[in-house]
């Protein structure tokens, strides 16, 4: 009998790369792509077969140590959100030209509409500026298939694949239908020892290699099966779906019959063949993307005949935010189904931090210690304490990237603004503020770092942070003086002595670290729960 899961998107790719013969797994926690990599971490079958699962320090180490795995000939995932995919860059765009040996996937989880990130940039690009086929499943089976899919064309063609998703795929669920279970592939070297030496002259070849593998990616998008044209009479319009805008094109149409021809793409390269098939029949094209106008913006750039292209860049469809079925109705030209505002009856409650979190008290402590200096002087950066930029607090300055608060603190001490202070958590500390720090020790740069360390990565659901009992060895090895690296308790009864220590470092013309040390209340929490249970 059939073996039929419930899942979300996110536990349906996990439970694929299991299934498809899945060794390892790395990842950065980040919302949407979190639940990946916890549902291979709880699986008793991933257990069972040996599947290594473990956090990363930050994505770039995740992406590295995925293609190590890759090196032996066994299948590794690696997964991020979709500014998680910024930090990977360097190794991810180079796995392009080193290619694959065993099957490997990098997913990327975008965000649009900054549901929990700073930007909804489309993974898209990345796919294309590595040279990469990518894919893009519209629904949760899809998403559990395409992972098959992508092991075997990894190995097939020797690439990396990069598998995006967006945030209602990544957290809703469907029923999946599981395939039989593959076996793990056995440690295999490739049969050229040079593959993974970006050296100049190697490298020079490897990019001929990746240029002459285009014709094949392309090939693959048009034939693979996982791109569909749909015919249809009405010709005075033609449609183009990517990923999960096939779902809200398919919910304006109860009885799945559409009267315009259709393109459903959800592997890149973009399919060429059939997009020039629907553009000869067609007297207009309607282009339905999760995310940047990628397709559309090649279309305009491709296309010599004047043909009238509706999508994001003419306004037909919003150019920032989700889409959902009635923005694909409007631009379809059928009902506006939308309704009115809902009035403000109520107010809208902001996210707040959590009653009894320890950063409250750490940002009381540094509020009192900075009350004599003029305002604007804290970089944050980014986690649940990035929070504090809300009232009642308005504790921080900015929040720009992972790490940031450390090096935008440092520039701001260097011309001359001081005290300067950053504010930044355990887990962000190692995933790429240690590097900032060691900059502003080697400068002797006059800042204060708070490193916020609540033993978690809170913001994420509780993960294992990798800072966990070796923050103060840290900044002693970068070269911190141990004098100036300072725990306190962020409790009430220490408030007091919290704003003195603070207020000594401020005026300590050189690098200086505190660290505010409490357990997170969340996972206090569970903990205590969990041990009640077991009574």
């Amino acid at each position: 009998m059939e073996q039929k899961l419930l899942l979300l998107g996110d536990e349906a790719i996990a439970q694929g790369a299991i299934d498809a013969g899945l060794s390892a797994i790395f990842a950065y926690p980040g919302t949407p792509s979190t639940e990946i990599t916890e549902y291979v971490q709880h699986s008793a079958q991933a257990t069972k077969t040996g599947i290594r699962s473990s956090w990363s320090a930050n994505e770039k180490t995740a992406m590295e140590a995925g293609l190590g795995v890759s090196y032996v000939g066994k299948r590794a995932m690696v997964c991020m959100k979709h500014v998680g995919l910024n930090v990977a860059a360097d190794a991810f765009i180079n796995a392009g030209m080193t290619g694959a040996n065993g099957g490997l996937i990098v997913v990327s989880a975008d965000d649009p509409s900054m549901h929990s990130s700073q930007n909804e940039q489309d993974s898209r690009f990345y796919g294309k500026f590595a040279m990469i086929p990518t894919l893009e499943p519209s629904n949760q089976q899809e998403a559990y298939d395409m992972v098959f899919y992508g092991f075997e064309l990894s190995e097939r063609l020797g690439t990396p694949v990069l598998f995006r998703i967006t945030t209602r795929l990544a957290h809703s669920r469907a029923a999946v239908s599981r395939r039989a279970v593959l076996p793990q592939n056995e440690i295999r070297l490739s049969s050229d020892l040079k593959q993974f030496i970006l050296l100049p002259a190697l490298a020079r070849k490897r990019y001929k290699g990746l240029l002459k593998s285009q014709a094949l990616f392309i090939d693959e998008s048009e034939n693979s099966g996982n791109n569909q044209y749909f015919e249809g009479p009405d010709k005075s319009l033609g449609i183009i779906a990517c990923g999960i805008a096939w779902n809200y094109l398919m919910e304006n149409y109860p009885d799945r019959v559409i009267p315009f021809p259709v393109i459903k793409i959800t592997q890149y390269p973009a399919p060429r063949n059939m997009i020039e098939k629907l553009v000869d029949e067609c007297k207009e094209v309607l282009l339905l993307e999760e995310g940047a106008p990628l397709i559309e913006e090649l279309l305009k750039g491709i296309l010599s005949k004047n043909l009238h292209i509706k999508g994001r860049l003419d306004g037909t469809v919003p150019r920032d935010g989700e889409l959902n079925p009635n923005i694909v109705a409007v631009a379809l030209g059928l009902e506006n189904t939308r309704g009115s505002e809902i009035p403000e009856i109520v107010v809208g409650r902001p996210p707040s931090l959590c009653m009894g979190c320890s950063h409250r008290d750490a940002y009381d402590a540094l509020g009192e210690a900075l009350a004599k200096y003029s305002k604007g002087r804290v970089f944050s950066d980014i986690g649940c304490y990035t929070l504090g930029a809300l009232e009642p607090f308005n504790a921080i300055n900015s929040c720009v990237d992972m790490g940031a608060s450390i090096t935008m603190a440092k520039g701001a001490a260097d011309v001359g603004f001081v005290p300067a202070i950053a504010v930044i958590g355990d887990s962000t500390f190692t995933h790429s503020g240690m590097t900032g720090l060691l900059d502003a020790v080697n400068d002797e740069s006059n800042i204060t770092v708070i490193i916020a360390d609540n033993s978690t990565t809170g913001m994420t659901g509780g993960q294992k942070s990798a800072a966990n009992g070796k923050i103060e060895a840290i900044c002693q090895a970068l070269g911190v003086e141990e004098a100036h690296i300072k725990v306190i308790k962020p409790l009430k009864k220490f408030h007091e002595e919290n704003v003195k220590i603070i207020q000594e470092e401020l005026d300590y013309a050189g690098v200086s670290v505190i660290i505010p040390r409490r357990e997170c209340i969340q996972t206090l929490n569970k903990k205590m729960r969990e041990k009640a249970k077991d009574k």
